[in-house]
């Protein structure tokens, strides 16, 4: 089973608008390079230098989607994180996070950083951003990398 994480946004961008953008954070950052189109991101995905597989996408949630049913926001536009193994999960993490601060800078609306629908990594309600309160997920090298101002609390999914 692969390790993936979602990031869910309730936007007015549509998904080519997010991976245009997805994909300058990425070059920025130097995960892709040049090679590397928004096209490809939204329709095959794309791997960064360090093997994460991204791909975005249009969302069309069921009406029982936890962050619907659980959050109150329902998602449009859908970012998919797959680590790869040829390289240290931490490192990937540290770009993933690197990439989600970049794309909440240019993309407005609600948004969920989830890992497989477990956990919630990082929830945005409007400007309000909230970090999981776990240390283990958001080490201070982490918590540098986001650029927006942000405070801890813990958001859970139910069980149900």
């Amino acid at each position: 089973m692969s390790i993936s994480y979602n990031l869910d946004m309730a936007t007015e961008q549509t998904a080519s608008q997010v991976a245009h953008a997805l994909c300058d954070v990425a070059r920025t950052a130097g995960l892709f390079d040049e090679s590397i189109a928004p096209d490809l991101v939204l329709n095959d995905g794309a791997l960064t230098t360090k093997g994460t597989w991204i791909r975005v996408g249009k969302e069309t949630p069921q009406p029982w989607n936890p962050v619907i049913t659980d959050l109150g926001f329902t998602p449009t536009v859908g970012v998919r994180f797959q680590l790869g193994r040829s390289s240290d999960y931490p490192d990937q993490q540290d770009d993933m996070v690197r990439l989600v601060s970049g794309l909440l800078d240019r993309t407005p609306g609600d948004a969920v950083l989830n890992f497989q629908s477990e956990t919630i990594w990082l929830l945005r309600r409007g400007s309000d951003v909230s970090l999981n309160e776990r240390d283990e997920l958001w080490p201070p090298r982490r918590l540098a990398a986001v650029s927006q101002p942000y405070r801890r609390a813990t958001y859970e999914f139910s069980q149900e």
